[in-house]
C-alpha cells in the first residue's frame, strides 16, 4: 500500500523523501515497481477489497467469522482461514472501545525552556515561529502517532512524521523535514510542550545546530500552544473521526494526503483571511 502511494505521488514529491517519511526503502520500491503481479496476489487484492467493503458496511463491528459468513452469503467460495489471514495481515479487526492515550511525558530530568512565546500567536513572516506537538490516531492495529511542525505565520504544516510508537526519532524526523523543506534563517522561535521528546539532548542539539531558540508551554497548560491544538482538532473532526482506519498504513497514507493535498493547499483558514496556507504564502511573495 505504501509503494502504491509513492508510485501515485512520484510526480509531486521526490521518491526518496517519501520512502524515508513512510519508512520503506527506495530499493524496495523500485523492486516492487518492476515486479509483475502474480495471480494469487491479484486474487488477494480483489478479496481484501471485498473484505473492506463488508467490514465497512458493518461499521467496523465484524471480525473475520462474520466477514467470512457475509461473503459466503454473497456466493463467494472462500475459506474462513484465508479471510482471517488477510484481515490479520492488513490490520482489519472488529472495533473496540477507544482508549485515552497520553502523548506528553513531562516526568524527565532534561532541562526545560521558558515560555518565550507567551501566547503571542502571530508572526511577522514565514519561518519566524514554529509550533510542534504530537497527537495519536486510532486504528484497528493500534495507535499511530503523528508529530507535526506548524508555521505560525501561515498555519502551514512544514514538517510531519508518523510511527507506531512515541519515540525521540518521531519528533526529530518531523523537525528534520521542516528544516530540509524550509531552510529557516537563524533566530527562529520553536515552541512545544515539555515532553521528553522535545526536551531531549538530541532535539535541543538539532535546534542549536540551526540557531533556533527553544520555548516551552507551562506545565499542564495546553492553551500555551493553542494553534497547534486547533490544527489537531481540525484534523480529527474533519477527517479522522469520519473514518475507521483498518490499519496504520491506511491511516498514514490518508493523513499524508489530507495534510499535503488538502490542508496546506486548499483549506481556508480564518486566521489568515480565509485563504489556504499555501495561497497565503504565495500572496506574500507576490506583494
Amino acid at each position: 500500500m505504501r509503494f502504491c502511494f509513492i508510485h501515485d505521488q512520484r510526480a509531486t514529491f521526490p521518491v526518496r523523501v517519501m520512502c524515508k517519511m513512510l519508512d520503506v526503502s527506495a530499493s524496495g520500491y523500485y523492486a516492487w515497481r518492476g515486479r509483475p503481479e502474480s495471480m494469487r496476489t491479484a486474487a488477494n487484492r480483489q478479496l481484501i477489497e471485498e473484505i473492506r467493503r463488508v467490514y465497512g458496511d458493518s461499521r467496523g463491528r465484524y471480525g473475520s467469522p462474520r466477514v467470512h459468513a457475509a461473503l459466503r452469503a454473497e456466493g463467494r467460495q472462500i475459506g474462513r482461514n484465508r479471510v482471517a489471514r488477510l484481515m490479520h495481515h492488513h490490520g482489519i479487526c472488529a472495533r473496540q472501545k477507544r482508549r485515552f492515550c497520553r502523548t506528553t511525558d513531562s516526568s524527565h530530568d532534561f532541562p526545560l525552556a521558558p515560555n518565550l512565546l507567551g501566547r503571542r500567536f502571530t508572526a511577522s513572516a514565514p519561518d519566524r515561529v514554529w509550533l510542534a506537538d504530537i497527537t495519536y490516531i486510532p486504528t484497528a492495529e493500534g495507535w499511530l502517532y503523528l508529530a507535526v511542525v506548524l508555521d505560525m505565520f501561515s498555519r502551514r504544516v512544514v514538517g510531519w512524521a508518523m510511527d507506531e510508537r512515541i519515540t525521540q526519532e518521531l519528533t526529530l524526523n518531523a523537525l528534520r523535514m521542516a528544516i530540509a523543506t524550509r531552510r529557516p534563517r537563524p533566530g527562529l522561535l520553536h515552541h512545544s510542550d515539555r515532553g521528553s521528546q522535545y526536551a531531549s539532548n538530541d532535539y535541543r542539539k538539532l535546534l542549536k545546530q540551526f540557531y533556533m531558540t527553544q520555548s516551552m508551554s507551562r506545565k499542564g497548560n495546553c492553551w500555551d500552544n493553542a494553534p497547534m491544538e486547533s490544527f489537531f482538532k481540525t484534523l480529527k473532526v474533519e477527517r479522522i473521526y469520519r473514518l475507521r482506519y483498518s490499519s496504520r498504513d491506511q491511516a498514514r497514507l490518508d493523513i499524508v494526503n489530507w495534510i499535503e493535498g488538502f490542508y496546506n493547499e486548499k483549506r481556508l483558514h480564518s486566521a489568515i483571511d480565509y485563504r489556504s496556507p499555501a495561497d497565503f504564502e504565495r500572496s506574500l511573495k507576490a506583494a
